[in-house]
């Protein structure tokens, strides 16, 4: 997780530092910046107009560009950037999508219930045409979606008893605003009611009821009350200028805002005297003025700080964001280092992306369960404080020259998802090549492993930890609490043979314990003929067959899963004379006896140093009902007991994945016996 965490952070330089290089290329060949103010005097009637349309400002009524221009001069500088935006929105002509409405309950939920926002809604009465056409209602969508205003359609002859019920028996065009200055209050529809069927008509139209909302002053003493004033908002921003009406977008987010900033325009179309504006600071007209407990905030006089919706949004939710604000933060910071995943991860195609859903899967999970208790801890009400520094702590930070870069990258990207997209993907494949470099550099196999390897390699694990968690013996715990009920259980389940017996791998049987059986004073055909070779090389030669002796170990190992059951298994014929019959007797009646006990008397002792700590000691396999012989190969189980290698590999081969004498599973391990001490006759006089 830290490693993606910090792969994303990097990602995150990389975007910082390429936004900078791309200005630096647009200064380099035009000579300007994107904070760079823009003479409207140079600019063409159509330009104008394009910033009056994305500052929401209504210019049916003025023909001359002199007029067109001084109104872009009342509304607010005018900076480069802001001028690429509104000629790349213009230019872009995308359809904005409208909905339909299938009746009262769609219309309820949408509309109604929705107490931040503006809905612009044309009703149609049944046998009635429309009261805005085709052509015009898609320009009048595309107008006002610029501003956060969303649009649908409602038909009556979907549900012709709400509209009797509502009163709507013409076609018409309804609006909502939020009623209240409280956030998530209640919402009041308008019905259009003038006779001029136009989009700049209706914009209008739309924009003096957005306005109304919004507190207006006209005057010094009411400029000096309203700025000493204390009350519960803890933001306030204010708009100087000279005009009739403040913009759409200013109105449109007083609404999107509602209950966390305060808006207020202040016309100084009339003022005489300006003298209390001097005194708190306002020299020039227009002036965006963020009142926070902390101070005064000249709005636009940092990177990316335009006069538009977008950019006035985002730096208004950096200084007082919403909890579902933060929550969509976290969940792309979080999806997006969980994608990480898929360049991080070596080996098969198919391996990648089962990895990476698997890690979508358990980020987003955890990422939900943790909100939950942060969501319960905010509605404690000892809590006032805490939000109250936590607010102040946003507002300073965010309030600095590094902060607006980061708005202005973010509305930067915003707008050329391909340009993201492509960043990610690219430092992604980077992240692949190193990564694959340093794993083979370790000689990993796993780079070079293809998808049905991996798929194969997955089902083997899977089944391994499905019917036999544990298949290594080596680091598992000896004591286990599922030791005794859980296979119990199982194996009932496993009668009547109408269930199907689970399929068991038999990788577990080259993790058991081999070894030779030798006896004590008996030489092997190695060391008696490494022995008359030359008597002075004792030492030597007894380490040239030990060296020996591991290897046939080792290689007889490697060679225990492909012995196939078919295949007759036989035990060395050669005599030894320390291994008798044992017993001459069943093995029932063995049974009751010492497991491990021999007759010391009629021939030579087995070399029981040889033998591992926890196996039982026996000279007689079971399966095959032959003696073990000098040199042969053993193989024992987890329960202790011990078989001719070949024997005990047919057996478990064969499916019998129990011990032949105890029936314990053998891929399972057990605890230990205790040693237990020889007897008097066997220790040798």
């Amino acid at each position: 997780m830290w490693l993606k965490l910090f792969f994303l952070l990097l990602y995150f330089l990389v975007l910082f530092v390429l936004a900078r290089f791309f200005e630096a290329i647009v200064w380099y060949e035009t000579g300007i910046f994107a904070t760079q103010l823009v003479d409207p005097v140079a600019l063409s009637f159509k330009k104008l107009k394009t910033i009056l349309e994305c500052r929401g400002l209504g210019y049916s009524g003025l023909p001359e560009k002199k007029d067109v221009r001084e109104l872009v001069e009342k509304s607010g500088d005018l900076m480069e950037g802001e001028l690429y935006s509104a000629l790349k929105e213009e230019e872009a002509s995308e359809s904005v999508s409208s909905t339909n409405f299938s009746g009262e309950m769609h219309f309820y939920e949408l509309v109604e219930d929705t107490k931040d926002g503006i809905w612009l809604v044309q009703v149609i009465a049944n046998d009635r045409s429309p009261l805005v056409g085709k052509i015009h209602w898609e320009k009048m969508v595309k107008k006002v979606s610029r501003f956060g205003i969303r649009t649908g359609t409602f038909n009556c002859s979907s549900d012709p008893r709400y509209c009797r019920r509502r009163g709507w028996v013409r076609s018409t065009l309804i609006m909502s605003v939020p009623q209240t200055s409280t956030s998530k209050g209640k919402v009041m529809l308008k019905e259009y009611s003038g006779r001029k069927i136009e989009v700049e008509h209706i914009f209008k139209w739309i924009t003096a009821h957005a306005a109304s909302r919004i507190k207006t002053i006209y005057n010094a003493e009411h400029l000096k009350e309203e700025w000493n004033k204390s009350d519960q908002y803890w933001l306030k921003i204010y708009l100087f200028a000279n005009l009739d009406q403040p913009p759409a977008f200013f109105s449109a987010l007083s609404i999107k805002f509602t209950g966390r900033v305060e808006f207020i325009f202040v016309n100084v179309e009339n003022w005489d005297n300006k003298s209390y504006m001097t005194d708190i600071g306002i020299y020039n007209m227009p002036s965006y003025i963020l009142r926070t407990p902390e101070g005064i905030y000249r709005y636009g006089n940092h990177t990316g700080e335009f006069i538009s919706l977008q950019a006035m949004d985002s730096f208004l939710r950096s200084l007082q964001p919403e909890v579902n604000d933060l929550f969509v933060l976290s969940l792309v910071l979080v999806n997006l280092m969980a994608w990480m995943d898929l360049f991080i991860t070596q080996g098969a195609t198919i391996k990648r992306f089962v990895v990476l859903i698997s890690t979508l899967g358990t980020y987003n999970s955890l990422l939900i369960i943790s909100w939950l208790p942060v969501l319960g801890f905010l509605q404690l009400p000892y809590l006032d404080s805490f939000y109250e520094y936590s607010l102040k702590l946003l507002r300073y930070s965010n309030t600095t020259t590094l902060a607006s870069w980061v708005r202005a990258d973010w509305m930067f990207y915003s707008s050329h998802p391909a340009l993201f997209l492509s960043t990610y993907l690219g430092h992604g494949l980077l992240i692949d090549y190193f990564e694959k470099k340093r794993r083979r550099n370790n000689n990993n196999d796993e780079v070079n492993a293809n998808n049905l390897e991996w798929l194969s390699s997955l089902w083997d694990w899977y089944t391994s930890y499905l019917f036999h968690p544990i298949a290594s013996f080596q680091n598992f715990p000896v004591e286990s609490d599922w030791d005794e009920d859980p296979d119990l259980f199982l194996e009932r389940l496993a009668f009547p043979d109408l269930w199907l017996h689970p399929l068991i791998p038999t990788d577990y049987i080259k993790n058991l314990p081999m070894w030779r059986f030798k006896c004590l004073g008996v030489q092997s055909e190695e060391e008696v003929s490494e022995g008359s070779q030359d008597t002075e090389n004792d030492s030597e030669s007894e380490n040239t067959d030990t060296l020996s002796s591991e290897k046939e170990v080792f290689e007889d190992k490697q060679s225990v899963l492909h012995n196939s059951p078919g295949r007759t298994s036989h035990c060395d014929a050669e005599a030894c004379s320390c291994a008798n019959k044992y017993c001459q007797t069943s093995p029932y009646e063995r049974k009751g006896r010492s497991y491990g006990s021999y007759n010391a008397n009629e021939d030579m002792e087995p070399d029981w140093l040889t033998w591992p700590a926890d196996m039982l000691h026996c000279t007689e396999c079971v399966v095959c009902l032959e003696n073990f012989e000098n040199g042969c190969l053993l193989m024992g189980l987890p329960c202790g007991h011990v078989f001719h290698q070949n024997c005990i590999v047919m057996w478990l081969a064969g499916g019998r994945h129990c011990c032949p004498v105890c029936r314990w599973p053998s891929y399972k391990k057990k605890q230990p016996y205790a040693q237990h001490q020889p007897l008097s006759n066997d220790v040798p006089s």
